[in-house]
């Protein structure tokens, strides 16, 4: 699978075979945390695309993904995603049935439904936090200055 970063806000995703690779448009870009976003849910509906069209006997060889997303802020974060399948090779009339199957990705599900994120300090273990109804009840206080 390779990824290329087209931009600080856009990457494609080519399904090639072979290890996982990473590139650039030009050496001074670096895989943001927001590159890895994108790249997770590219991969994972890339996944899902590749299961569904084997059992339909359709051919991936053309299949690919870009992601863009916007920014927005109060607070900073990303606001929008848009998921663009490249799939020349693909009836028209699988087009819709294309779209469906991308949005049974895990990732876009996680997106569209975020989970609650526990920030826990000292030794608690990310399992005990996500465990309790309370995370805060599982945090070790913090040692400042000891």
């Amino acid at each position: 699978m390779k990824i290329i970063l087209l931009s600080d806000d856009a990457i494609r995703l080519e399904p090639i075979p072979g290890a996982l690779t990473v590139e650039a448009a030009s050496s001074e870009m670096s895989y943001s945390p927001f590159h890895m976003l994108a790249s997770g849910l590219a991969t994972c509906t890339a996944s899902v695309l590749h299961s569904w069209a084997t059992h339909a006997k359709l051919s991936v060889d053309d299949l690919s993904l870009s992601v863009r997303w916007r920014f927005a802020d109060d607070p900073h974060r990303v606001s929008d995603i848009e998921v663009i399948l490249e799939w020349p090779s693909l009836p028209a009339n699988r087009l819709g049935a294309a779209r469906r199957v991308a949005e049974m990705c895990t990732v876009h599900a996680t997106l569209t439904h975020p989970p609650r994120i526990a920030i826990t300090t000292g030794a608690a273990t990310p399992t005990a936090a996500i465990g309790t109804s309370d995370a805060r009840e599982t945090a070790q206080p913090a040692r400042i200055g000891a």
